[in-house]
Parts: C-alpha cells; sequence; structure tokens
C-alpha cells in the first residue's frame, strides 16, 4: 500500500464514515489541533525530567488518538465502532494533579511560561490543549462532540501546568512569576 492516495489532491478528506469534507473544515481542525498536541505531549515524555511520568504520558497519547478518531468520525453516518473515553482516563489526570500539586510549593501568582527548555515544551504543550479544546467546543457548537472529549481536554491542561511546575522544581529551575507594572 502506498503512503499517498491523491484522493486529497483537490482540498478534501474523508471523515470515519466516508464522508468527503474541506480540509479547512472545523471537524478536521479540531482533530489536526488534537494530533499537534500528541506531537508535542511526545516532545514533553521525551524529556529526560519525564523518564519517570513516561508511562502516564503515553496514556495521555494513547486517549489523544482516541479524541482524534472520535473527532474524525462523522457523527450522522460511521457505523463503525470507534474507541472511547472513560471517567477513569479523566481521573487519572485529576489523581496525577493532585500528586504534582501537593509536591510544589502553593501557587501565589502568575507562571510566565520558561526558565528550562523542557519547561516550556510543556507549556507549548498545554496551550496546543487549550486551542484544542477551544476548536472541540466550537464544533459542539454545530455537530455532536462527546461530552468527555472536551471534559478530558480541559483537564489535560490542568495537568500540563501542574507538570510544568513540578518539572520546575525537578529541574532547579526557577519559576518566573508575572510580575505586573502597576
Amino acid at each position: 500500500m502506498k503512503l499517498y492516495t491523491k484522493t486529497g489532491d483537490n482540498g478534501t478528506t474523508a471523515l470515519i464514515g466516508g464522508t468527503r469534507v474541506a480540509k479547512s473544515d472545523l471537524r478536521i481542525e479540531a482533530y489536526g489541533t488534537v494530533d499537534e498536541l500528541n506531537s508535542y505531549i511526545g516532545l514533553v515524555r521525551d524529556q529526560d525530567v519525564n523518564q519517570g511520568r513516561a508511562a502516564v504520558l503515553k496514556e495521555v497519547q494513547d486517549r489523544l488518538f482516541t479524541i482524534g478518531a472520535l473527532l474524525a468520525t462523522d457523527p450522522e453516518k460511521s457505523r463503525m465502532k470507534t474507541p472511547d473515553l472513560h471517567e477513569e482516563d479523566i481521573a487519572l489526570l485529576e489523581q496525577e494533579i493532585d500528586r504534582m500539586t501537593a509536591e510544589v510549593p502553593p501557587l501565589r501568582a502568575f507562571v510566565l511560561p520558561g526558565g528550562h527548555q523542557s519547561v516550556s515544551f510543556c507549556h507549548v504543550a498545554r496551550c496546543v490543549c487549550r486551542r484544542a479544546e477551544r476548536l472541540a467546543i466550537h464544533l459542539q457548537e454545530h455537530s455532536p462532540v462527546e461530552e468527555l472529549v472536551i471534559k478530558y481536554l480541559n483537564r489535560l491542561s490542568d495537568y500540563l501546568f501542574a507538570l510544568c511546575r513540578k518539572m520546575t522544581q525537578e529541574l532547579g529551575a526557577e519559576e518566573i512569576t508575572w510580575q505586573p507594572r502597576v
């Protein structure tokens, strides 16, 4: 089988279920952003500081593939069985957030992204996650989107923020806080 099909040369692509839509369609933008997020999560997972968290981050990547499949499915035409999300997936993120938050100093100010390259990668992932969430919500205004998709993306961005703070601590980097000019 060849990698290229040429079926998208006219600017369209197929959803799961066979419906062809423009590559600029909101549904494509939503799952494409989830794919971009998954790539950034891989970059975060590959940082030495995250060796002990690699299994959790791989689980996140697996769930993002699930979300991508759900978003890539035509809700009106597909009869294919797609993977699904569970409340336990969100509970895992919440447990990890609680554990990491308990291990870092209390947050007393807004944190500026940066301090260490590895932490910056994680902040980029967090921002892409928020964009994916916004796009999923926008899509939901026009077409059905499973509630757990939005809930998971919301919680994942919280997880990534907690991870940024934990990585900063473990790397001995400075947590740079925003000092508003008044």
